[in-house]
């Protein structure tokens, strides 16, 4: 009876968020439909018409627009017709997913002329360096393709590759007098017999040094224990235990039970952070479907739902930091040894575990958690939405930010930079996200009062211009977070938690 009740609950409910419909511009940036295929000169399409008619309402825009994810009926037919047999786990790290490339050649369509002609690189020191670019730019082709993005409505020309330095966007230095004298206090704390955690959270708040950060976040989510000594026995003892899971369940997932998850999750890896070369590496995304398989089978009541796999990212960079200077971006995971490989996959599996501990209620069915947070998002709104003439619902823009975390709103570095922060609140990830999605609402009032259209206002609310953010803009959203947060997380008359 449960389950026809779930079933009929979908039916009935079909546009409703769940484990495996799309999220409409769940890719960052976002993808203009109309740049998915080429065209013969004499044969191109014209798209005059397509603003003839300005949406009035939801409904309405959502019939006139693609969705982001849609993909390829031939993808989803040949998948599994031709299962091969499982392969082994040393030699899946460097084996090349036929699938992965032909999916990743899909991606990015707007730059793909671009990046085509950077493929052509040289691998120095286990790095993939870029040619020049200045000749690409001045090409006819590439002229072409940035005049067309510049006639699309509030969507900016972004970068080939979205940096995960933790520079400012100003191009301040990297490490300054004060950042120098916290990196020594966090390397005093963590080298102590017992680390104090309140204390290590304490100065975590206001972000974490590059250096330390990989252990930092290894102690604050729970996977370390504070005991120095008990550290290197409990990293053997939770390696192993993951690389037993691999060896237990990873085989199953061509079985019928669960062919649909692991389908889904192969669906989605490519398309997580298309923009970042190293995540479109067949070796890294293999890494993350082991990761996502392993942790859907081990979590029934939620399985994979799509947004999980943006939030492996933000680990998977951190502890590959501990083996890379710079340019991460564009490293070459096969190139570190078989080891390494197999240690970052854990703890990135580990720490990913523990965030989603806390928030599990986010992925269950109907997620409840998440609609809970837009209810009370739309509450914390001190009039940024309410004096719009139009009438946007808070679902349609805030249910991504919420399900991703504001990972599709703002570039990877500022994410980890956020996320330092949220590890050293005591319920970040579950309860000060919401005051962190307030604030950021408000920091784009002017903009969103300005909007004439509700498609306009729409495209906006999905499509926000934090490309160059750094370190500084994130700073102040987290310090007008705190400020809601102590302003309203009692208040009887506001939001009540």
């Amino acid at each position: 009876m449960a389950a026809d009740n779930r079933i009929n609950f979908w039916r009935r409910n079909p546009k409703v968020p769940g484990s495996v419909q799309p999220v409409y511009g769940a890719q960052h940036p976002p993808l203009d439909p109309r740049f998915r295929r080429t065209y013969p000169k004499d044969t191109k399409p014209k798209f005059n018409n397509l603003k003839s008619k300005k949406a009035s309402t939801f409904h309405e825009f959502a019939r006139s627009t693609n969705d982001a994810w849609d993909i390829d009926d031939e993808e989803d037919e040949d998948f599994f017709l031709t299962p091969g047999p499982a392969p082994s786990l040393s030699s899946g790290l460097h084996s090349a997913s036929t699938h992965n490339q032909v999916t990743t050649g899909h991606k990015v369509h707007n730059l793909q002329d671009v990046q085509e002609e950077e493929r052509d690189c040289e691998h120095v020191n286990g790095k993939v360096v870029k040619s020049s670019s200045e000749t690409l730019l001045n090409s006819s082709s590439v002229r072409s393709t940035l005049k067309k993005q510049q006639s699309l409505p509030v969507r900016p020309i972004i970068p080939l590759v979205a940096r995960i330095s933790d520079q400012n966007a100003s191009g301040a230095p990297p490490m300054t007098v004060r950042e120098k004298s916290r990196l020594d206090k966090f390397k005093q704390l963590l080298a102590s017999a017992n680390t104090d955690l309140e204390e290590l959270r304490k100065h975590s708040w206001s972000g974490i040094p590059r250096e330390v950060r990989p252990i930092t976040w290894r102690l604050l989510s729970g996977y370390l224990p504070a005991n120095k000594e008990r550290r290197e026995l409990v990293l053997k003892r939770k390696r192993e235990e993951y690389f037993g899971f691999i060896e237990q369940y990873y085989h199953s997932r061509t079985d019928e039970h669960y062919k649909d998850t692991y389908r889904q999750i192969h669906i989605d890896i490519p398309r997580t952070n298309p923009l970042i070369p190293l995540f479109q590496q067949p070796v890294v995304q293999e890494v993350f479907e082991r990761i996502l398989f392993i942790w859907a089978i081990r979590h029934p009541a939620s399985g994979y739902v799509q947004g999980i796999n943006d939030l492996v990212t933000p680990f998977f960079v951190v502890f590959l930091s501990e083996f890379v200077t710079e340019d991460v971006e564009n490293f070459d995971v096969a190139a570190l040894p078989l080891d390494t490989q197999r240690n970052i996959e854990a703890d990135s599996f580990w720490c990913m575990s523990k965030l989603l501990d806390g928030i599990q209620d986010n992925y269950t069915f109907a997620q409840p958690g998440i609609q809970n947070k837009v209810k009370a998002l739309e509450e914390l709104d001190a009039g940024t939405l309410h004096h719009h003439k139009y009438e946007v619902e808070y679902l349609q823009f805030a249910f991504r930010w919420m399900n991703n975390l504001l990972m599709r709103e703002l570039p990877l570095r500022c994410t980890i930079r956020l996320w330092d922060t949220y590890q050293a609140e005591a319920e970040g990830f579950s309860h000060f996200h919401l005051y962190v999605c307030a604030a950021f609402l408000t920091e784009w009032r002017k903009e969103i009062l300005s909007m004439v259209d509700f498609q306009g206002l729409l495209m906006l609310l999905q499509n926000l211009p934090t490309i160059h953010w750094g370190n500084e803009e994130v700073g102040l959203l987290l310090a007008e977070a705190y400020r809601l947060k102590y302003m309203f997380a009692d208040a009887p008359s506001h939001y009540k938690r």
